[in-house]
């Protein structure tokens, strides 16, 4: 779409000579997704609309117990150090953001009090900076009045290296500045056109109370007592944690949000497996909710039949992907397994790397495994449309997987394991217990060996793979192995935050306590370039061609081999009304659910 177009169709908008929808629908039709199309009418002066709201209790409370299954258990509740969704789920019930994602993209007001545009004139139309006005009278969970200091603190303390927080990427090149108590402005080292990361939504954006955190600052953050007991803004109060077991909240009296929380008492309990959750979800009523069921699907159908519960489906971003380690995990530098100063001894070599993403075999992990929930691909980046590269390829073929082996010159041995210059094909494959990842690295595994790879598989308790324990040796960020297999969501409508996870500057090492969020320890300059011009390019058109080269780098270098494109699956009661986005965690919304019989 020519840019001359799309300002006359912004024109006409602004002049109500077309009306909202017609203007998305219009911009749907070339790729663009309604949160995008929002986003661009925003900075073309045309004010943001807040999703639509279908919330029926008409008061306070008065609905029980919320029982969620979360059966990969929170390990910690500071959402900035969290090294998985599970932390920042459990975190989400007691902290905020500012503003999150409701199921069609839309944005929807939590500690904000309205949504920036240029035409109210908290949005710099040229996107260098936007300015956030305050909710009033909101408290924190222990009286203390919330207000712009917070926030402010928070973009201090997660951007301090000392700190050491997964988030920092977010906020390290921006500064925030109170205004008044009830007022901050965020300015950007450069046009940003998704100005919407910064305080928005349950990844990046939870606010922390400064008057608890304001001595944990740098070295001393992981000493917190809040890391643990949180106090929020939140729906529910803190009651009890006990990590990778349950999280108990309470009702908060004073929410700042008119008729809610629904539920009187939430219990989110960690532990088991998907299948144990969908059946105790499904099946026999136990629980109300259970979070990411990534569960054969066959085994769904027949839990479905005449249960008290259903599965649920959003359609977002989220790519279950194969990792290729780019360092050593078997020589120890400084005492670092997996150190930037060593290179992966098999995977050095490129054709290794592409035989390997050619021995994946999509279409029977579908079928034998995903079913509704899966969609093949060969992409990384699988959302929104407007970004979904159509330059790529996928294919299984063991024999030109072979042959491309051949042709580098790995030979196979006596035992038909492939070797050269002294060095063995095998590999470690680790993932996280469960059905599909077990069933999916078996398929793997069988066509490694027709190809003369070995293939030893491992595999993790998921409170372990994911855990936010520096100590632990087996989570994904030390990555002690050659390839991992699991799936980061694609928590907002826009791929910046996902995809600056791979610059050459967020390696996890040792230095940053494994904190980094590029832990296949990819380094690649015309990466790092294409990002850094996306994070500035005001052109939706050419911020999206970036994007899209980003993507086609990881896939002409197999950084990822992506497995399926997932839906969202979750597994709810017949009664319960959750309000579940494609584009935000699963608790993004918590304020919004209730029970309707």
């Amino acid at each position: 779409m020519l840019d001359k177009e799309l300002r006359s169709m912004i024109g006409d908008v602004k002049g109500g000579r077309m009306d909202r929808r017609a203007f998305i629908q219009r911009l749907a039709a070339v790729g663009l997704t309604a949160p995008l199309a929002n986003q661009i009418l925003a900075l073309g002066g045309v004010a943001m609309a807040e999703g639509v709201q279908t919330y029926k209790p008409t008061k306070r409370g008065g609905g029980g117990a919320l029982k969620l299954l979360w059966w990969q258990g929170p390990t910690l509740l500071n959402p900035h150090f969290a090294t998985g969704t599970k932390d920042q789920d459990g975190s989400r019930l007691f902290y905020e953001p500012l503003a999150c994602w409701d199921p069609d993209g839309n944005m929807k007001l939590v500690l904000a009090a309205e949504i920036p545009s240029v035409q109210n004139g908290l949005l710099a139309a040229d996107g260098t900076s936007v300015t956030w006005k305050l909710k009033p009278g909101v408290k924190w969970h222990d009286g203390n009045p919330f207000s712009a200091d917070d926030v402010v603190f928070t973009w201090e303390y997660v951007k301090d290296p000392a700190t050491a927080t997964v988030t920092i990427a977010t906020y390290r090149d921006l500064k925030v500045e109170k205004i008044d108590d009830l007022t901050v402005k965020i300015t950007f080292a450069q046009p940003t056109p998704f100005w919407a990361d910064a305080f928005v939504g349950a990844g990046a954006g939870q606010i922390l109370p400064k008057h608890l955190f304001a001595e944990y600052i740098g070295s001393k953050s992981r000493e917190a007592p809040a890391n643990l007991a949180p106090v929020g803004t939140g729906p529910y109060k803190f009651v009890e944690f006990k990590p990778g077991d349950l999280i108990r909240g309470v009702i908060n009296p004073d929410y700042h949000m008119a008729n809610r929380p629904y539920f009187d008492t939430i219990e989110m309990k960690g532990g088991g497996d998907a299948v144990s959750a969908a059946r105790a979800v499904i099946q026999t009523g136990e629980y109300d909710f259970g979070w990411n069921i990534q569960v054969e699907d066959d085994v769904l159908l027949r839990l479905e039949k005449g249960g008290k519960g259903k599965t649920i489906y959003a359609v977002g971003g989220d790519t279950e992907f194969i990792a290729l380690n780019f360092t050593d995990p078997n020589v120890e530098v400084d005492g670092e397994r997996s150190s930037m100063k060593t290179k992966h001894p098999l995977f050095s070599d490129p054709a290794v790397r592409k035989a390997l993403s050619m021995l994946v075999d999509r279409e029977s992990i579908k079928k034998a495994i995903y079913g509704r929930a899966g969609r093949t691909t060969a992409n990384f980046l699988n959302g929104p449309e407007k970004f979904v590269s159509k330059n790529t390829t996928w294919e299984f073929s063991i024999e030109k997987a072979s042959k491309l082996l051949d042709d580098a010159g790995w030979k196979a041995g006596a035992d038909g394991i492939r070797e050269k210059d002294g060095k063995r094909l095998k590999l470690l494959y680790q993932t996280s217990i469960n059905g599909p990842r077990q069933k999916t690295q078996a398929i793997v595994k069988q066509a490694c060996q027709k190809a003369g790879i070995d293939v030893e598989l491992k595999s993790v308790v998921a409170s372990v793979f994911f855990s936010s324990d520096v100590a632990n040796p087996d989570t994904y960020p030390k990555f002690y192995a050659d390839l991992e297999m699991f799936q980061i969501p694609l928590s907002q409508p826009d791929p910046s935050q996902h995809m600056r996870r791979y610059l050459s500057t967020s390696v996890a090492t040792k230095e940053n306590k494994w904190q980094g969020t590029n832990f296949p320890r990819w380094v690649n300059k015309d990466y790092d370039a294409a990002i850094n011009a996306a994070d500035k390019e005001m052109d939706p058109i050419k911020r999206a061609a970036l994007y899209i080269k980003c993507n086609d780098l990881l896939w002409e270098e197999t950084v990822f081999i992506p497995a399926m494109h997932r839906l969202k699956v979750e597994a709810a009661a017949n009664t319960l009304r959750p309000v579940i986005s494609g584009w935000a965690n699963e608790t993004d919304n918590i304020f919004d659910w209730y029970r309707e019989e």
